[in-house]
């Protein structure tokens, strides 16, 4: 059992494992990159294929919204059909429909095209953190892995508003796209030489009814969000939208609670570890991704900046994203992954909230301060998270507990952009749509630190 992953015969020692590492932290890295070079990049896809702030808010929420449905269903693959077959077909999808995505003519197709690649980012996260689970069985070796995790893959969100300004600038917004193909090529080789399978678990049966009524849930939840400003809150429309998000999620916790083999076994949230972090998780990204939503659009349409110019603006949010968690990943592996979470969502609370003072004439040094406040916290709090609650089950429920954590952190990315779309497109001025979304964001970040100071890393009652 302990050695369901191991290299090759003749690949033997760190630098197998350094290979295997990269590999894997590649697949994630180009699921990241996804997200964020596509925010930059939004004005000119709004200019060439047309749709406002709820058209942008499909392009980007087409991508998380598949992603948050199917994370669970993937992570139950992961473990019964094996996590490096899921990883591999995973990339094989999200290399196809990237190429495909440069060439469509219409917003409806890359929607669709979006929702395709979020069906191939759900199967990689959840595998490729089943993986390393598996290849680094020793707790303070598996915190330094998923550190060294989370800053390749960091360096995904510090480069992709950098390089999604400079290709949407010199090449146009489809050059974006074209960026996954070499990158899941890369991957496919290092992951196909260098990681074996794990122990398959082929009597495990799909949990169809919760698989269903999870993605109705997210769906009719984030449509009733995003299409406010289309039918407004009152119509039937989005009464009828958010009644069926209501209906489905409950459907959803009794089909779990009574199923054989359900996607998201309840009785894991008796562990308070598992029930903290998934609202941690939710937290982090509903600060994060709105975040990235709202201030490229201030940055490009109220600042006048070019794509590029933005996306350097925004790089010092994203530097600390490439290097802090090594750092994490270190301080988890010696004091527990609490207080690292606890001081992340502190800083990016206080960042969060110093952006309110940022206006259409203020200095940018206001805006830099605030940036680099919610980089620091983001990537204190991700990599410790992750330790946290994966570290809190059985080896064998790795699985299915990934899936669910990076579920929580899809769905919140969602909410977020849709929150803070709301607020932006229900506010009388742009600006003051984007202080009141960041100042309901330090709160719910905010929020996050206290629920990690006072359960994260308490036993399973």
């Amino acid at each position: 059992m302990e050695k369901a992953i191991q290299t090759q015969p003749n690949r033997t020692g760190k630098s197998a494992k350094a290979l295997l590492l990269f590999g894997l932290s590649l697949g994630y890295f180009m699921v990241l990159l996804d997200m964020t070079v596509v925010s930059v990049a939004l004005p000119a896809i709004r200019v060439d294929l047309g749709g406002g702030i709820s058209g942008l808010q499909w392009v980007v929420n087409a991508y998380t919204i598949v992603f948050a449905g199917l994370l669970l269903s993937m992570g139950a693959f992961a473990d019964k059909l094996g996590a490096k077959h899921v990883y591999l077909g995973g990339l094989a999808l999200f290399l196809v429909a990237s190429a495909l995505s440069a060439a469509v003519s219409t917003l409806g197709a890359l929607i669709g095209l979006r929702a395709i690649l979020g069906i191939g980012a759900a199967a990689l996260t959840p595998a490729s953190l089943t993986l390393i689970a598996h290849a680094y069985p020793v707790p303070a070796e598996r915190a330094r892995a998923l550190g060294i995790w989370a800053a390749v893959t960091g360096v995904a969100m510090a480069a992709g508003p950098v390089i999604g300004g400079l290709l949407a600038d010199s090449f146009g917004w489809r050059s974006i796209f074209l960026l996954n193909v070499p990158l899941a090529a890369i991957s496919l080789i290092m992951t196909f030489l260098f990681v074996r399978e794990t122990d398959l678990k082929p009597q495990r049966s799909f949990d169809l009814g919760g698989q269903i009524t999870a993605i109705m849930a997210i769906t009719a939840l984030s449509f009733g969000l995003m299409e406010r400003e289309t039918y407004g809150w009152d119509s039937l429309v989005i009464i009828a939208a958010f009644s069926l998000a209501l209906l489905s999620a409950l459907l959803f916790l009794i089909v779990e609670a009574k199923g054989k083999s359900p996607l998201l076994p309840l009785r894991l949230f008796k562990n308070a570890t598992v029930s903290a972090g998934m609202l941690a998780g939710m937290a982090i990204n509903i600060g994060l991704s709105g975040i990235l939503f709202v201030l490229p659009l201030f940055l490009q349409q109220i600042r006048g900046l070019s794509a590029h110019i933005a996306g350097l603006a925004l790089l010092p949010m994203m530097i600390p994203l490439a290097f802090n968690p090594i750092l994490t990943g270190r301080i988890v592996g010696r004091i527990g992954a609490r207080m690292p979470m606890t001081v992340g969502f502190s800083l990016g609370a206080a960042g969060t909230l110093l952006q309110v003072w940022t206006g259409v004439n203020t200095s940018y040094a206001i805006m830099l301060v605030g940036l680099l406040l919610i980089g620091f916290g983001v990537s204190f709090t991700i990599p410790s998270l992750m330790t946290a609650v994966i570290s809190s089950v059985p080896k064998e429920q790795t699985g299915a507990i990934s899936g669910a954590l990076n579920s929580s952190r899809q769905l919140g990315a969602t909410l977020g952009v849709a929150i803070l779309g709301t607020l932006l497109s229900g506010s009388k001025t742009f600006i003051a749509g984007m202080h009141v979304s960041f100042i309901v964001t330090s709160v719910i970040l905010f929020g996050g630190s206290l629920l990690s100071l006072v359960f994260i890393g308490r036993k399973q009652s």
